[in-house]
C-alpha cells in the first residue's frame, strides 16, 4: 500500500475509505452521522465526496461531521462531472465545494471524468495552480482510462503535477481493472481508490430473493451494468461460501476487493449504519490466499493486456 497520502496531522491514509454519495437522499442526516461515528470508530479517516453528489448536500453534511476531527482526516472531492474540465468550470465548481465543506483546503481534489474537449494541459494548469496555493494537498482523477492517466502524469510532470490517486470501478463481478488500471497504479505509486465494491448491492446477495429491492431493479443503469447471468450466479455461490463461514457476503466482497496485490483502497457505502456493518466488517477480516482464490475463480479472469500486435 502507498504511504504517499497523509491527512493534515501527518496520519496516514487508512486502508479502506467512505463514500458519502448517498448523504442527504439515501441516508438522512441522522443515518450519515451514525455513519460517520461507524467509520470513525472502525479507523477509517478518508471521506470521499463530489461537487454534483446529492446537490450539494453530500459536502454540506460532510462539512458538518468533520469539524472535530478534521486535521485527523482525508477528505476528497470532485469537479469537472459536469460542464467540463475547463479552468472557469473547475474554479466555480471547487470554490462551491470549498464553501459547503466549509474547508479553506481540500486533502485530495479529483477531476471527476476526462474531457476531451479541454486541452489536459489547461485543467493540469488548474490543478497546479490550486496547489502552489495551498488550496489542495493531492490530485486525483476518477473514471479514467490507463492511457489516459499516463498521460497526465506525462504532462503533470511539466506542470509541476503529480497525479496521487486515481478512482476506478473495482469489484468480483467487474474486475477490468486488473488489465491495467491496477498493475500502472502500483508501477507509478499511485493509490488506487476503488469505488462500488459490492457491485451496486449484487454482492450482498439480497437480490437472490424475489423481492430484493435495491438499485438493480430501480435504475436501469445499474440493471444494465450488472444485467448478466454469470454475475448473479457468482453472486449467489459468494453468498453460499458466506454461510458457510458465519459471515455476510458484503464482508467478503469488500475484503476481496482489498485483496489485489496493488493493495487497492474500497470505498464504502451505505444508506444505513445497520447496511455499512458488514462492509465495514472487512476491515479487519483476514482474508488468506486459499479463502482469495476461491472467491477470484467464481468469476472470468480477464485477459491479459498485449504490449504488441499478435504476428500473423
Amino acid at each position: 500500500m502507498t504511504h504517499r497520502i497523509f491527512s493534515p496531522n501527518g496520519t496516514p491514509v487508512g486502508r479502506f475509505a467512505f463514500g458519502t454519495m448517498q448523504f442527504g437522499e439515501g441516508a438522512t442526516a441522522q443515518d450519515s452521522a451514525e455513519m460517520f461515528e461507524a467509520c470513525r470508530g472502525a479507523g477509517i479517516n478518508h471521506f470521499d465526496t463530489a461537487h454534483l453528489y446529492t446537490s450539494g448536500k453530500s459536502e454540506e453534511i460532510l462539512g458538518g461531521l468533520i469539524r472535530d476531527c478534521r486535521d485527523a482526516l482525508v477528505i476528497a472531492t470532485k469537479v469537472g462531472y459536469n460542464g467540463g474540465a475547463g479552468r472557469a468550470n473547475l474554479a466555480a465548481q471547487f470554490d462551491l465545494s470549498r464553501q459547503r465543506l466549509q474547508l479553506d483546503q481540500i486533502d485530495i481534489l479529483y477531476l471527476h471524468r476526462f474531457d476531451a474537449d479541454t486541452p489536459l494541459e489547461e485543467t493540469l494548469d488548474f490543478f497546479a495552480e490550486q496547489k502552489a496555493q495551498g488550496n489542495i494537498r493531492y490530485v486525483g482523477l476518477s473514471n479514467f482510462a490507463a492511457w489516459q492517466v499516463v498521460k497526465a502524469a506525462w504532462l503533470g510532470a511539466a506542470h509541476g503535477v503529480s497525479i496521487d490517486v486515481l478512482q476506478p470501478m473495482y469489484n468480483l463481478v467487474k474486475r477490468q481493472a486488473e488489465v491495467e488500471i491496477l498493475p500502472m497504479c502500483a508501477d507509478l505509486g499511485i493509490l488506487a481508490a476503488t469505488y462500488s465494491p459490492l457491485g451496486g448491492g449484487l454482492l450482498t446477495g439480497k437480490y437472490s430473493a424475489p423481492d430484493g429491492t435495491g438499485r438493480l431493479r430501480s435504475d436501469r443503469g445499474y440493471a444494465a451494468r450488472y444485467g448478466v447471468d454469470w454475475m448473479h450466479t457468482a453472486a449467489t455461490e459468494l453468498a453460499s461460501t458466506a454461510a458457510d463461514m458465519g459471515v455476510s457476503p458484503a464482508t467478503l466482497a469488500v475484503a476481496w476487493a482489498a485483496r489485489h496485490s496493488a493493495a487497492p483502497s474500497p470505498i464504502l457505502s451505505a444508506r444505513t449504519a445497520a447496511q455499512l456493518a458488514p462492509s465495514l466488517a472487512a476491515v479487519t477480516f483476514d482474508m488468506d490466499d486459499a479463502l482469495y482464490a476461491q472467491l477470484t475463480a467464481l468469476t472470468p479472469t480477464p485477459p491479459p493486456a498485449t504490449d504488441r500486435l499478435e504476428e500473423a
